[in-house]
């Protein structure tokens, strides 16, 4: 059975004082005795070099990619502090589902943002993630300590690098989220039908399939009598914004992007979920559904969209978990192989959906207030000091001292007539809306469409209004949209 992440967990700790010695150990010692520790003699020496202020350093990377094992290799080397941005490890339990950081690694470097919700509370937001992460940032900064921020929720992450000019947060915990739960309980098209009335522009850009930002937007407007549009408007007006997001909060960030091969990466994503397994994972599991969610399921109100339970695993094992001991063996085998095989595959999609924001959101993110972010190859463990470690600790180190790095960031050139990904095409033939300019084109070519529009012919032909053969013919875009209004010849 392949050792994975908490066997290398455990792996990298002997590393790290084989090859640090008596540095690292004082540090553990420092940061266990004080609430802060000390810094490190590298980072004294780099700050002696600059009265500059530390640069906040991000650490980006898909699940499994080694952005924990960076980060606390930088924040030894460098005197920094860790602030996790991941949505579900603020939540108290599920520490192997969430992958946590261990108690050995939390002893060696100060960690943030761990475990201090209660499981049962389901309406922590991002504001609430963001205020009480941006006011650590600034403690860290004034301690003259390097804020290492790493997790793999980029939203989160991206809350704390823009500043945004909608703060709905209410005087009353948690009614912001009812709210938003209460408008999702509607339809689709009456959610849509509400927001086209107080905000058609964000109606026009948004499906009405997609409920939670349907719903988002009509909370705008009833929190703050402006439409969300209008707000994003002002937002990317302001000096520095940009159309995704305000002006940067922190001048300079240092941003890493840890990728790997994808092959390489779901093999190693394989290994972790049986590495899980062998530290206890189903253990963790049947505890957590004993404690939290047993009587939620006896009254049918279980919920995986909201709070810890939307973490990945919890839902994958739930038949198991609800049939345990009720069923004959054989069967109960049967629903944990399913539920392993289901955690693989939902843990590489997720892997692949946090790569796609990375791209789109950082890398292609439009306007003038975009950090560089360097990349970092971890294909290849074997080569991670000089490839990894070494790379990112010159990176910071030329930000300390107010140099530009040696290293390139990575550079994507955003073609200026790139399809609008958020342009509303309705379409008549198959009484669908699609959103986005590249998804219209696929939908024109696909069988589907080509069906309704043959059906919509069809019915035209039997029609002396719209017959095709009582000289009227059809433009080129309603052929191909089957919109049911012929041109004269």
């Amino acid at each position: 059975m392949p050792r994975g992440r908490q066997g290398s967990r455990s792996d990298f700790h002997m590393q790290i004082h084989a090859k640090q010695g008596r540095r690292v150990r004082g540090e553990a010692r420092s940061s266990a005795s004080s609430p802060r520790g000390s810094s490190s003699s590298c980072f004294r020496l780099s700050m002696a070099a600059s009265s500059l202020r530390p640069p906040l350093v991000v650490v980006l990377g898909a699940t499994g990619t080694g952005k924990s094992r960076l980060a606390l290799q930088l924040a030894l080397r460098l005197g920094g502090e860790l602030l996790s941005a991941d949505s579900m490890q603020v939540y108290k339990g599920l520490d192997i589902i969430t992958n946590k950081a261990s108690p050995q690694e939390q002893q060696l470097c100060r960690h943030h943002m761990l475990s201090f919700v209660d499981p049962l509370v389901s309406n922590y937001t991002i504001v609430d993630f963001r205020n009480k992460a941006a006011t650590i940032i600034e403690d860290i900064f004034a301690a003259r300590k390097i804020p290492i921020v790493v997790g793999g929720t980029n939203y989160y992450i991206e809350s704390l690098l823009w500043k945004v000019l909608i703060d709905t947060e209410e005087k009353s915990p948690g009614s912001a989220v009812d709210r938003k739960t209460e408008l999702e309980k509607l339809s689709g098209q009456e959610l849509h039908q509400r927001l086209s009335h107080v905000d058609p522009e964000m109606a026009s850009k948004l499906h009405p399939h997609d409920k939670r930002k349907v719903a988002r937007s009509l909370q705008i407007f009833e929190e703050t009598g402006i439409p969300h549009s209008e707000l994003l408007r002002q937002q990317h007006e302001e000096e520095g914004g940009g159309p995704l997001g305000g002006p940067l909060k922190y001048p300079n960030p240092c941003i890493f992007w840890l990728h790997a091969e994808q092959a390489v990466l779901e093999e190693r994503l394989e290994q972790r979920v049986e590495a899980m397994l062998q530290a206890g994972l189903l253990e963790e599991l049947r505890s957590f559904h004993w404690r939290h969610n047993q009587q939620k399921v006896a009254e049918n109100r279980q919920d995986y969209q909201h709070g810890i339970f939307q973490s990945i695993g919890f839902k994958e094992f739930h038949q198991f978990l609800l049939t345990e001991g009720q069923c004959p063996e054989e069967e109960s085998q049967q629903l944990l192989e399913k539920g392993i095989e289901a955690l693989k595959i939902v843990t590489k999609r997720y892997a692949r959906r946090q790569n796609k924001w990375v791209r789109n959101r950082f890398l292609r993110r439009p306007g003038p207030n975009v950090p560089p972010v360097y990349g970092l190859d971890v294909s290849d463990l074997s080569k991670w000091e000089e490839k990894v470690l070494e790379p990112a600790v010159g990176i910071v180190e030329s930000f300390l001292q107010g140099r530009t790095p040696a290293a390139e960031p990575i550079k994507v050139p955003r073609d200026p007539l790139e399809e609008d990904k958020r342009s509303c095409h309705p379409c008549e033939a198959c009484q669908r809306v699609i959103i986005g300019d590249r998804e219209w084109k696929a939908h024109l070519k696909s069988k589907s469409h080509h069906f309704h529009l043959k059906k919509l012919r069809q019915q035209s032909s039997a029609s002396p209004k719209t017959s095709l053969d009582n000289g009227t013919k059809w433009t080129e875009e309603e052929e191909e949209a089957g919109i049911g209004t012929p041109e004269l010849a």
